[in-house]
């Protein structure tokens, strides 16, 4: 093989690991305060308030006037700091819910990017590498790097988010 091959084939490869670790499009739900609690409860929530204020944590309950979060993550740690803690129903329009679909595309990526990596690693040492060492080095650095970028693209497919708008009760 040409050496002015090789990088269109790494560059091929890279663009196929980069399409695959693009987010599906999130799903959309209108639902009313009532109908709320069994499509988002025990499950992430991420919540962006009125005034600039990003929350997000583990849904506990839903009341008549509040959402109940175990906050994991606040950008206003006085307001909201970590821990159990309340948002008013006032104040939420709209909610991102995280859901989690098992575990298949992780090891299907996994399997891809360890496969994908020995073989890489194995054509880019073969036609470029001049010592042994270096062989070893890069061949271990590219199939790892590639198994952990077919990890993270599997989880990107393992995840659901779905935009759920709050709509007034009538």
């Amino acid at each position: 093989m040409s050496r002015h091959i090789l990088p269109f084939k790494c560059a091929a490869i890279l663009m196929c690991l980069v399409w695959c670790a693009a987010p599906a499009e999130a799903a959309s739900l209108e639902l009313r305060w009532s109908e709320l609690a069994p499509i988002i409860l025990e499950h992430r929530v991420k919540v962006v308030l009125p005034g600039g204020q990003e929350i997000q944590g583990q849904a506990v309950a839903v009341r008549e006037d509040a959402l109940v979060l175990d906050i994991e993550k606040t950008s206003d740690r006085k307001a909201y700091p970590k821990g159990q803690g309340s948002i008013p129903r006032t104040s939420l329009t709209t909610l991102q819910v995280e859901t989690i679909r098992g575990s298949g595309g992780r090891t299907m990526g996994l399997i891809a990017g360890v496969l994908g990596g020995v073989v890489l690693g194995g054509d880019l040492i073969a036609h470029t590498a001049h010592s042994e060492a270096a062989a070893i080095s890069s061949f271990l650095g590219i199939s790892t790097g590639s198994a952990i970028a077919g990890y993270y693209a599997g989880r990107g497919h393992d995840r659901q988010v779905t935009i759920v708008k709050i709509l007034h009760e009538q």
